[in-house]
């Protein structure tokens, strides 16, 4: 039927979404690690050390590699980080990619 290209189109969507990372995720290669998986999945956006010791950043994509990123960020990061809580805000969807590649940001 048509539930399996309903979800395809859905994949394919483009979508925006803002992210904070917590944890020990300074001074261990995470803006590094995240800008070369976010490449691998051909996303775009960008990615920053905040003053208060967390990481923030834009993911912009296809949904479901979005979402493969957002479990990534949630779940495994750096080899040497520690994530505590990876939240995730103002997601949209988007008609074209606002970023032209995905940086890192001082």
């Amino acid at each position: 039927g048509s539930g399996f290209l309903a979800a395809m189109a859905e994949g394919e969507a483009l979508v925006s979404v803002d992210y904070e990372v917590s944890g020990k995720v300074q001074g261990v290669f995470f803006r590094k690690y995240t800008q070369g998986e976010a490449k691998r999945l051909g996303l775009v956006g960008w990615v920053q050390n905040t003053s208060h010791g967390t990481v923030q950043g834009q993911i912009q994509g296809p949904t479901a590699r979005v979402r493969e990123l957002q479990e990534w960020l949630r779940k495994i990061g750096s080899p040497q980080s520690r994530i505590s809580r990876a939240e995730f805000s103002n997601e949209k969807k988007i008609e074209a990619l606002e970023h032209k590649d995905f940086q890192i940001l001082k």
